[in-house]
């Protein structure tokens, strides 16, 4: 197996290798009207030496600045795209960045070493792991929009390097003409490789029991008419009486190892005896547990204390059927609310964030209502929002307040003075859009 190495050093950047192995595992997934073969690349019209030229040119300049060219392709890709599953779990979303960053940067890489040839899928193992995920969730990687859109994403910065490289028409001409064919057929062979993976994958999911518990809960969740004693023999799970779901989860897939462990404490910091789990990627779990109550944070992040990767979410508790779909509902939208604020709190509540979570909807909104609700009380001290938020949650009582806060309540009266001074409205008119915006600010710092 021949591996081929593209070196490419920026100013003032260290140096960034890529390795790629020129074989590609693909090689043994594709079809034979995919197979990328020697006679497809040996049939590829080979441009010409100044073509080339050009062509390494624009590529190595993408690569010095290859991580804001991958969040480019990324937003344009998401932009596009058709299953909006994917954009709404948090695990699913950086799976993709780094798929779409992978192959992006395995384009550039094989333009830099054979400039305008056909290039070959990359089968990467994170690319690979994706597809899977992806399958075990009952999706489809169909998703030609978020392709497409990353491909639109790349060719328009791809374009603006190209007419930057040189100005003569006939060179534009030709650069451009090469480029879009090399890039073009990369994201059809890439698509053709991938899909033919997951449909291999798809079947072999299926052969196992996983694949009947993981179909019967996307049905529970979506609400579809479902037996309940057949939906309890699938489950190995009793669906009446009370639950609560939480969606445990890792920074990584090196931190993954510790999920059965904190899914198994969530049980026993619910009272449970038994738990469903679910594999939602490699690096979640989903859970529900047969409790009536969920546990307050400071007793829950015992469950974290000693894994610093790995994130708990809380649903609310709820019952039956219902209970069990909304209770999981819950816990994905406080796992992309802590997603969306860029919070790495490790212990989230649902009924704690319920307001954030409609807050967070649109970024920019929330921006705006937290600087117009807290002015300059955003950029003060610290210990001056942290008494405004104590002294609200215990009921205006500043003595409760004092003792929270290990303070003398004089302290606090002073604290709130200046507050007052800062706000644009006085925090006695205007407390409850105060306090969901100091937990949002809380909840980034």
């Amino acid at each position: 197996m021949r591996r081929v190495r593209a070196e490419h050093e920026a100013p003032g950047t260290r140096t960034t290798t890529i390795w790629r192995s020129a074989s590609w595992s693909a090689m043994q997934l594709a079809g034979p009207t995919q197979r990328y073969s020697a006679t497809m690349e040996s049939s590829w019209p080979r441009p010409n030496m100044r073509t080339a030229t050009l062509i390494r040119e624009v590529a190595e300049h993408m690569l010095a600045a290859a991580d804001t060219a991958a969040e480019e392709v990324t937003a344009s890709a998401h932009q596009s795209a058709d299953y909006r599953a994917v954009l709404e779990d948090p695990q699913l979303v950086a799976a993709d960045r780094r798929m779409n960053r992978t192959n992006m940067l395995h384009w550039l890489s094989a333009n830099i070493q054979a400039p305008g040839t056909r290039v070959p899928p990359s089968m990467d193992p994170e690319i690979l792991q994706f597809a899977r995920d992806v399958v075990r969730r009952g999706l489809d990687l169909h998703d030609l929009g978020s392709w497409r859109g990353a491909q639109h994403g790349a060719w328009s910065m791809w374009v603006d390097g190209c007419f930057a490289a040189t100005s003569d028409l006939d060179e534009l001409r030709d650069l451009m003409k090469v480029s879009e064919r090399s890039m073009a057929t990369f994201i059809d062979d890439s698509i053709a490789a991938l899909d033919e993976f997951v449909e291999q994958e798809r079947a072999d999911l299926a052969k196992g029991a996983n694949a009947e518990r993981h179909a019967t809960v996307q049905l529970l969740l979506e609400g579809a008419p479902i037996g309940r004693a057949r939906a309890e023999s699938r489950l190995g799970y009793v669906l009446t009486g009370d639950h609560v779901a939480a969606i445990v989860w890792s920074d990584s897939a090196e931190e993954a190892a510790d999920l059965d462990a904190a899914a198994e404490a969530v049980m026993r910091v619910c009272g449970a005896l038994r738990r469903l789990t679910l594999n939602a990627s490699t690096t979640a779990l989903w859970v529900w547990v047969p409790a009536h109550v969920v546990p307050p944070v400071e007793v829950a992040e015992q469950i974290v204390a000693d894994t610093p990767g790995i994130h708990v979410a809380f649903g609310r508790h709820g019952q039956d059927l219902e209970g069990f779909r909304r209770s999981h509902l819950d816990a994905a939208s406080a796992q992309r609310m802590l997603a969306r604020v860029g919070s790495t709190r490790q212990v989230v509540r649902y009924e704690d964030v319920a307001l954030l979570s409609v807050l967070t909807a649109d970024m920019a909104q929330a921006d705006q209502f937290v600087a117009d609700t807290l002015g300059d009380l955003v950029t003060a001290d610290p210990a001056l929002r942290e008494t405004v938020l104590v002294y609200v949650q215990e009921r205006f009582n500043g003595s409760a307040a004092a003792e929270r806060l290990f303070t003398h309540r004089n302290t606090v009266e002073r604290r709130l003075a200046r507050a007052d001074q800062l706000l644009p409205a006085p925090l006695a008119e205007n407390a409850a859009s105060v306090v969901a915006a100091l937990m949002l600010v809380q909840l980034r710092d």
